[in-house]
């Protein structure tokens, strides 16, 4: 198996290889609107970068201030192979130092039994964003 590295970052320093990411899955691969991908809350997020042996960009996911997990991301080819799990491993530590006491996301629907399996519990009914199913998930942190 292929190893790979994540590393935390922001967007001043890491925008290309975390939009290149993201642009892959989201807008080319899901169809997301370009205008819905790109908001002012990347500015202020910490973000995470899961990058190849090569270097090469293959997940993302971010924290926005509030406690809400965003713009996860992982590249077709690298799905199932832990990627997603290992970004998760280091938010949730991190948002824990920062005093956080619950997360929040909006998972597509697809993907709800990966963030359960991870902890996240769903919060209400299921809704349409960016043309896309999604659910409200949290967790509780201790």
């Amino acid at each position: 198996m292929t190893s790979f590295t994540i590393g935390e970052t922001d967007w001043a320093r890491d925008a290309a290889r975390l939009g290149a990411v993201r642009r892959a899955v989201f807008i080319d691969e899901q169809g997301v609107p370009e205008a819905l991908e790109w908001d002012e809350y990347d500015a202020v997020s910490t973000h995470w970068l899961a990058l190849a042996e090569d270097g090469s960009p293959i997940g993302c996911a971010r924290l926005l201030p509030d406690g809400h997990i965003g713009r996860m991301a992982v590249l077709p080819a690298w799905r199932g192979r832990g990627v997603g799990r290992a970004l998760l491993d280091r938010i949730l530590p991190a948002a824990q130092a920062r005093g956080q006491t619950v997360l929040r996301l909006s998972a597509q629907t697809h993907a709800a039994g990966f963030y359960a399996r991870a902890g996240f519990v769903a919060d209400g009914a299921e809704y349409e964003e960016a043309g896309i199913p999604h659910v409200a998930m949290q967790m509780v942190l201790a």
